[in-house]
C-alpha cells in the first residue's frame, strides 16, 4: 500500500513528505500527481530545479498536464510563495479539490533564509484553513539538518513516508511563527536615515538608491530598491502615524533595506494575501515580497522591523 492508496482526508491536507532517496520521492509524488489528474483535479508541482527535472522525466506524457514551477525562482523569497505560487494556482481553480507539491525547504537554503522558510510552512495552515486543497511538502531527510526535520513536524499536521502516513505528534505552527520571529541585527556600518513624514519620502528614495548603487547593485535592481523603500516607508508612516528609521547595508550576497518603526504588526499573513482586483490599498508588503529575494520581519510590543534583501547577482 502506498500513501496515495490511503483514503483522503476532507478539507485542507498539508503533509510533510519525508524522503531519503529519489526512489522514495517519486514513489509518493508521481501517484499523488497522476491520481489527481485521473480524478480531474488541477495539479501543480513547485520544487527546486533538480527535483523538477526528476519529476518531469518520471511523469512522462502526464507532465504536460501538470503545472511545473521552479521553486528556486518563484519561491526564492519564502514570503512570495503563498500569494504568488500556492494561492495563485488554487484561486485559479476555485471549484473542487486542488493538489500541489510545494518544496520550499532544501539543503541550499542559507541560515538567513531559513527562519522565513519555517514561518512560511507554518502560515500555510492559516492561509488555507478550510479549503479543499492538498499541499504536500517534501523534506529530504538525507540532506536536511535535524532542525528542519523537527520544524517540519511542528508545521505539518501529518507526515507521509514512502509506505505509511501518520499524524505528527508535535504539530504546533503558532510556536514556529513565534520562535522564528527573530531580530535581524543592523550592522554598525549600515547607512541610516530618519524619516518623519511623507514629505521625506522622496529623500528616502534618493538616499536608498544612492546607497544601493554605491554598494554594487545593478541599475535594474536599484530601481526596485526605490519601489521597495517607497512601500516600506509609506506603510510604516500610514500605520503608525509616526516616523521610522531606514537602514541600508550590504551582506556578502545582497543589498538589504530595512525599516524600523514603533508599531506592532499583528496580522501574520500581511503581505501574503493576493490583492483583490477592486482592493483599494493594502498592497505594500505584497509588493515588497514580490520584488525582494528575501523578506525578514520582526515584531514586538516595542516596534516592528521589515528587512528586504535584493541579490547583488543571480
Amino acid at each position: 500500500m502506498t500513501v496515495t492508496d490511503l483514503p483522503p482526508r476532507g478539507g485542507f491536507v498539508h503533509p510533510a513528505l519525508f524522503y531519503a532517496s529519489d526512489e522514495e520521492y517519486l514513489r509518493v509524488l508521481v501517484p499523488f500527481l497522476t491520481d489527481g489528474l485521473a480524478l480531474g483535479y488541477p495539479v501543480a508541482a513547485a520544487v527546486p530545479r533538480e527535483r523538477l527535472a526528476l519529476l518531469r522525466e518520471a511523469l512522462g506524457d502526464a507532465a504536460t498536464d501538470v503545472l511545473l514551477i521552479d521553486m528556486e525562482v518563484e519561491g526564492r523569497n519564502p514570503g512570495r510563495i503563498i500569494p504568488g505560487v500556492l494561492r495563485r494556482f488554487a484561486d485559479g481553480h476555485p471549484e473542487g479539490r486542488v493538489r500541489i507539491v510545494g518544496e520550499p525547504v532544501w539543503a541550499g537554503r542559507s541560515d538567513v533564509e531559513y527562519p522565513a522558510c519555517a514561518q512560511h510552512e507554518a502560515l500555510i495552515n492559516l492561509a488555507f484553513a478550510g479549503r479543499d486543497v492538498s499541499i504536500v511538502c517534501p523534506y529530504d531527510t538525507s540532506a536536511l539538518d535535524e532542525r528542519a526535520l523537527t520544524d517540519a513536524l511542528a508545521t505539518h499536521p501529518e507526515v507521509w513516508e514512502a509506505s505509511r502516513r501518520y499524524d505528527s505528534g508535535h504539530y504546533d505552527p503558532d510556536d514556529v511563527v513565534v520562535r522564528y520571529n527573530r531580530v535581524l541585527d543592523v550592522p554598525a556600518d549600515a547607512a541610516l536615515l530618519s524619516v518623519a513624514t511623507t514629505a521625506d519620502l522622496r529623500g528616502a528614495r534618493r538616499f536608498a538608491t544612492a546607497e544601493a548603487e554605491r554598494l554594487g547593485l545593478s541599475a535594474e535592481r536599484t530601481a526596485q530598491v526605490a519601489l521597495v523603500v517607497t512601500e516600506l516607508v509609506t506603510n510604516s508612516l500610514r500605520h503608525t502615524g509616526a516616523g521610522c528609521r531606514l537602514a541600508v547595508w550590504r551582506d556578502p550576497d545582497h543589498v538589504v533595506c530595512g525599516v524600523r518603526d514603533g508599531g506592532r504588526l499583528t496580522d501574520p499573513l500581511a503581505g501574503r494575501r493576493p490583492a483583490a482586483p477592486d482592493q483599494d490599498g493594502g498592497r505594500g508588503l505584497l509588493v515588497v515580497n514580490h520584488l525582494a529575494d528575501l523578506v525578514r520581519t520582526h515584531t514586538s510590543p516595542d516596534g516592528t522591523s521589515v528587512h528586504a534583501f535584493l541579490r547583488l547577482a543571480d
